[in-house]
């Protein structure tokens, strides 16, 4: 019996390992999730939670009126390019981001006709809306 519950806590930790928000960076993106912000795009769709990851190919200077932003350009899988908006008045700001490397994404997406814009990015912390995420180097940001 020892036995078994091992192996059964092994692959039950392996499935939370699975689930968890960092799992996507720098792993091939899988198809339905590299389809979620191509089809939202071609279908003109905004409001669309996606979750996914790209290369970083720009960085923006922090968008400073109103609410402050770390803005960024991802390159998806699919060719398509994901200006990405991150509030980082309730999210920690990516002090190592550089050019070429990998963020997976958890967030809104809000069409426009150069490849969209990806926010929400962040816990909401009055409960309302899916708390978004980002993921680079191994640590997720909230």
């Amino acid at each position: 019996m020892r036995k078994s519950a091992y192996i059964a806590a092994l692959l039950g930790l392996a499935y939370l390992l699975s689930q968890a928000p960092g799992t996507l960076e720098q792993t091939p993106e899988p198809d339905s999730l590299a389809e979620q912000v191509t089809d939202a795009y071609e279908q003109q769709q905004s409001d669309v939670q996606v979750r996914g990851q790209g290369v970083v190919i720009k960085l923006l200077p922090d968008d400073t009126q109103g609410s402050r932003h770390q803005k960024f350009i991802l390159r998806l899988a699919s060719g398509q390019t994901l200006l990405v908006a991150h509030n980082i008045d309730l999210a920690p700001r990516i002090d190592a981001l550089r050019v070429t490397d990998y963020v997976g994404f958890y967030g809104e997406y809000e069409w426009n006709n150069q490849g969209g814009v990806l926010h929400w990015t962040h816990h909401d912390p009055q409960g309302r809306h899916l708390d978004g995420w980002l993921s680079h180097n191994g640590k997720i940001y909230q």
